[in-house]
């Protein structure tokens, strides 16, 4: 019996850590700043199983999965990899799940840190 209410408690427990996670699954679209300082728009499409990120990052170039992508509470992680001409550049973001909006912060190799907001899509 003790080890039954011993497995009862620890399945709750995960179950209320897990409820505990952000949902960001859906569609989050931003306005994020370019290497020209030009603002560029960047959809998000999430997609949260456990505390597992997945899904893509759309620009005008297109669609790209992103990957070890993960969630702890109400902040966020994942990875973006690029190539240019040959060339690839991952881009490291990290979030905090705010309501209907995520500040993010977006380090690429070489150059400083940009911050951006992205807000959950109506539609």
């Amino acid at each position: 019996m003790k080890r039954f209410l011993g497995l009862a408690l620890g399945i709750c427990l995960i179950l209320a850590v897990a409820a505990l996670a952000a949902d960001v699954t859906g569609k989050w679209v931003a306005q994020v700043p370019g290497r020209d300082g030009q603002v560029r728009e960047v959809t998000f499409n999430f997609k949260v199983e456990g505390d597992k990120l997945t899904g893509t990052m759309s620009t005008r170039m297109g669609e790209t999965p992103i990957s070890d992508g993960k969630v702890s509470g109400d902040e966020i992680s994942f990875t973006v990899t690029l190539s240019f001409g040959g060339n690839e550049v991952r881009m490291n973001y990290k979030g905090k799940v705010e309501g209907d909006q995520i500040r993010f912060t977006r380090e690429v190799e070489g150059r400083p840190p940009q911050e951006f907001v992205a807000k959950r899509a109506t539609s």
